[in-house]
C-alpha cells in the first residue's frame, strides 16, 4: 500500500459531493466477529440445504434447526464493537458528503457506531431484529430470544397472527428486499465516489453496484485485503486491513478539509 495511493484516495474523498460507501464482511472481522464459514466454524456443523428459506417455511423441524444455528451465531455479533472503519463511515456522514451506506453485513455494527438508519441500506437484513413471515411485524432481537430462553421455546411464533418468526436476515433462497436493492442501485448511479470497504465483490447482485457507479462516472476506491474480480475498474486500490487503512485515508482527508476551512493542522 503506497502513501501516494492513500493521498489519492483522500483527495478523491475531499473532492466528492455524493459518496456511497459499500461494506462487506472484511470490515467486521476486525471487530472480533468470527468467520462462521471457516473450517470448524458454526456453519460447518450444519447442512446448508437444511437452512434455506424454503425449508424453513416447509416444516417445524427445519425452523427448529434454523433457530439453533441462529442462536449459536448471534452472541458474537451482539457483543462486537465497531472499529475504526465503521467510525470513519460515520465521520464521512457528518461531513454531509454521504449519500448512502450500503452493506452486505447483518451485524448492525454500522448503527452501533452511529450511522443513521435513513442512510443505511442493509442488503442482507439484520440480525438485530426478528420478523413475522406472515404479517411482517418486527421485534427487537433480544426481546424474542430472551423470551425463548425464559420459556424454553425452540421455535417462536407471532403472537398476533401465529406466523413463524425468523431473524430479519436474508436466508439462502430468500429474495433480497426489493426496495433496499432498488434504492442501492439508484444511489450507485447517482454518486460521484463509490468507496468499497472489506468486500471481495463476488456476491450477486451486490457486486454489480460498483459497475453501475463506474458507468455513471463515479470514481471507485477499494479497501480490501485481497484482489477482487473488478480490480481493473478501480481508480484506487488499497490492500490492507479495513480499520488501519481507512483511518490512514481519513487522516489525510482531515488535513485537506482543514486546509480548505483555513485551519492549520496541529503538528
Amino acid at each position: 500500500m503506497r502513501e501516494e495511493d492513500i493521498l489519492t484516495a483522500a483527495r478523491a474523498l475531499h473532492e466528492a459531493q455524493r459518496v456511497v460507501v459499500f461494506t462487506g464482511a472484511g470490515i467486521s472481522t476486525e471487530s472480533g466477529i468470527p468467520d462462521f464459514r471457516s473450517p470448524g466454524g458454526i456453519w460447518s456443523r450444519y447442512n446448508q440445504d437444511d437452512l434455506t428459506y424454503q425449508k424453513f417455511r416447509s416444516h417445524e423441524k427445519y425452523r427448529k434447526l434454523y433457530w439453533e444455528y441462529d442462536r449459536a451465531r448471534y452472541p458474537a455479533m451482539r457483543d462486537a464493537e465497531p472499529n475504526a472503519a465503521h467510525r470513519a463511515v460515520v465521520e464521512i456522514e457528518k461531513t454531509g458528503k454521504l449519500a448512502a451506506l450500503i452493506t452486505q453485513n447483518i451485524d448492525g455494527l454500522h448503527q452501533k457506531a452511529g450511522s443513521s438508519r435513513e442512510k443505511t441500506f442493509e442488503l442482507h437484513g439484520t440480525v438485530k431484529e426478528v420478523t413475522c413471515l406472515d404479517c411482517h411485524r418486527r421485534w427487537d432481537r433480544d426481546e424474542i430470544t430472551g423470551k425463548m430462553e425464559a420459556e424454553r421455546i425452540e421455535v417462536p411464533y407471532c403472537e398476533h397472527c401465529g406466523g413463524p418468526l425468523k431473524c430479519a436476515t436474508i436466508a439462502f433462497g430468500q429474495t433480497l428486499p426489493a426496495e433496499v436493492l432498488e434504492q442501492s442501485f439508484l444511489h450507485a448511479r447517482n454518486c460521484d465516489l463509490f468507496l468499497i470497504i472489506g468486500s471481495s465483490l463476488v456476491v450477486q447482485p451486490a457486486s454489480m453496484l460498483p459497475i453501475e457507479a463506474k458507468r455513471s462516472g463515479a470514481r471507485l476506491i477499494l479497501i480490501n485485503l485481497s484482489e477482487t474480480p473488478y480490480d481493473r475498474l478501480m481508480d484506487v486500490i488499497l490492500h490492507g486491513l479495513a480499520g488501519p487503512t481507512t483511518e490512514a485515508v481519513m487522516q489525510e482527508f482531515r488535513k485537506l478539509e482543514q486546509c480548505q476551512a483555513g485551519v492549520v493542522p496541529a503538528e
